[in-house]
């Protein structure tokens, strides 16, 4: 199974997802292989948590693959409400420097 995969069916499992979407941006980076990934998670669970809880809630669900696997995670985590507001979008990923190279 893909990491991408992996991440997909970890989180669609823990949390009840009215969006979800996992992109595997490890081509946007030096490394080349599955570990620079972004998560959208649009969840009602989500409602009356800071930005801080939700990130906690996905590193846990996914800490076995962040302490072995993943280099990146961008987690973008919203109500269903507030991916509304953004227009169904999340923010493009900001292209890699090259791990110590300096801009």
């Amino acid at each position: 199974m893909s990491m991408q995969q992996q991440i997909r069916d970890k989180l669609a499992n823990a949390i009840a997802c009215k969006h979800l979407n996992v992109i595997n941006e490890s081509h946007m980076h030096s490394a080349g292989t599955e570990s620079h990934f972004k998560v959208i998670v649009v969840s009602e669970e989500f409602a009356g948590k800071r930005l801080l809880q939700r990130h906690r809630e996905i590193n846990e669900i996914l800490k076995d693959e962040l302490a072995n696997h993943i280099h990146a995670l961008a987690m973008h985590t919203y109500t269903p409400e507030e991916f509304t507001e953004h227009d169904g979008e999340a923010p493009q990923s900001p292209n890699c420097m090259g791990g110590s190279k300096v801009g």
